[in-house]
């Protein structure tokens, strides 16, 4: 990166949903490069320039959220077309797939160089992935204590491996900021990833975090954070690695239950529905309003329900009509 002070960068923070893109498109039309939140791939210029269809570029990824992934790359397009700088910038990623790679032509974990991006990305997915498999088991038949007591160990694990992901990701976008306006793509979750940046950035280079969806959360009546209790356990973690807090217990027993009634499934609607924004308002305002015994009593209820049926059973506990009607 060069010392042009007339260079900025945006931190785009939101979670991958249909209803967020005519924000981002919006918001990128406004930069002049766009770094994405996603490992390089070959196909990604023949995408761009239309030599390859939108739906052949994406018939062979695994693709979490299929309808985001469609409207963001016909932006992406749009953006391509209009001289717009484009990079897919998720070394994490990359260097998991390597392993796995590795790991199917034969090798194993003894074959990762100590001190190597390889060994640290391993470990780092290892121990999640343990730590959330310890979740899953207990959450089957386990006491509440016991389940509540996984959801942190997992939330611990999993922060240490965002860390590692922000600053991996952060170091290989430090090397591309050059002139003009960057807007760089996170998940809401990555949200320290501006420390990250600020870290390795020249003292005074413009850096500004922006929650794409906190507009339209404050048009619909929220004045907090989207984030659900899990995010903000694990996010409490990842900014306070080795501290215990009073709420730790609270957090985690909101997000069992949180998780039960979130809305899972992509929904792709107008603009103006943003019906993801609206259930997570809804769905935080209840289990910011849960105890810990609440939830005590809630989880071997909603333990094995479906979202559906765990929204019935919240507001037949909570006795009186509650924003979990919407339908599902």
């Amino acid at each position: 990166m060069d010392g042009n002070m007339k260079a900025s960068a945006t931190l785009v923070l939101a979670d991958h949903r249909p209803e967020i893109v005519p924000h981002a498109q919006r918001l990128m039309a406004a930069h002049d490069g766009i770094i994405l939140e996603e490992p390089a791939d070959e196909h990604f210029k023949t995408m761009l320039d239309g030599s390859l269809s939108v739906e052949d570029y994406l018939e062979d990824q695994d693709m979490e959220y299929p309808e985001f992934s469609r409207h963001m790359a016909h932006v992406l397009r749009e953006r391509h077309r209009a001289g717009t700088r484009m990079a897919q910038i998720e070394p994490f990623i990359e260097v998991l797939l390597a392993i796995h790679e590795r790991f199917a032509n034969g090798g194993g974990p003894q074959d990762l160089p100590a001190d190597t991006d390889l060994h640290r990305v391993y470990q780092a997915e290892r121990r999640a992935t343990a730590a959330l498999l310890d979740f899953y088991h207990s959450a089957v038949s386990d006491r509440f204590e016991a389940v509540v007591n996984t959801v942190k160990s997992f939330a611990r694990a999993d922060a240490r491996r965002l860390a590692l992901r922000d600053r991996m990701r952060a170091r290989a976008i430090v090397k591309l900021l050059s002139t003009g306006k960057t807007y760089i793509e996170a998940g809401s979750i990555h949200y320290p990833l501006w420390r990250e940046l600020r870290k390795r950035l020249p003292d005074g280079y413009p850096l500004h975090v922006h929650f794409l969806m906190a507009d339209v959360a404050r048009k619909l009546g929220c004045r907090r954070h989207l984030f659900g209790p899990g995010d903000v356990l694990t996010l409490y973690y990842r900014f306070h690695p080795k501290n215990f807090f009073p709420t730790e217990d609270l957090l985690a027993a909101r997000a069992l239950i949180y998780n039960k009634l979130i809305l899972k499934d992509e929904i792709s609607t107008d603009e103006d529905a943003y019906p993801h924004t609206r259930d997570a308002i809804a769905v935080g305002s209840v289990a910011a309003r849960l105890s810990l015994d609440d939830c005590r009593r809630l989880y071997p209820k909603v333990r094995h329900a479906s979202t559906t049926a765990s929204r019935k059973i919240v507001n037949l506990y909570l006795g009186r009509p509650w924003p979990l009607t919407m339908k599902t």
